[in-house]
């Protein structure tokens, strides 16, 4: 298995990988110039794990300063790992890679959300050192109006 760098051609296999966590697939030209973005800002990355030519797992990672102190704090975006190869060691190289991006880059702390019904991948980010917050923190989500006028609709209507 090779950790590596998405680039704009693993367009069509991070839109299999994100479908099957739950998010619907954009166009690949969509999903390509996602990619080019990330890998043009410096504080963004994503990488591939592959065997061969199958692409097998995506993570992504951004990294954000605190405000109310020095430093500054890694976020894993994304990961997700294809059902055929989960629970061989994909997921734990690709959350090493994004930590690895975030500590050249000063970062204190990783942090990563997880929908509630996905118990599992809960006790993945456990038994790698995540602590969980639930009961000390909330999360709060609201969908901002795009130029257009439209909403993103990420959220469930109310």
């Amino acid at each position: 298995m090779k950790i590596r760098p998405a680039r704009r051609a693993d367009a069509p296999a991070v839109n299999e990988l994100l479908d099957q966590l739950g998010h619907p697939p954009a166009g690949q030209a969509v999903t390509a110039n996602r990619i080019q973005t990330w890998a043009e800002d410096a504080s963004s990355a994503a990488y591939v794990a592959e065997t061969g030519d199958d692409l097998i797992g995506v993570i992504a990672v951004h990294v954000c300063p605190f405000f109310e102190r020095e430093g500054t704090w890694g976020r894993i975006v994304a990961l997700v790992v294809t059902d055929r190869a989960r629970g061989r060691g994909v997921g734990s190289r690709l959350v090493v890679a994004a930590e690895a991006f975030a500590a050249t880059r000063g970062c204190l702390r990783m942090e990563v959300t997880s929908a509630d019904r996905r118990q599992a991948a809960h006790e993945f980010y456990r038994n790698r050192g995540y602590v969980t917050q639930a009961g000390r923190s909330s999360r709060f989500l609201r969908d901002l109006p795009r130029t257009d006028g439209t909403r993103d609709q990420l959220l469930p209507e109310r």
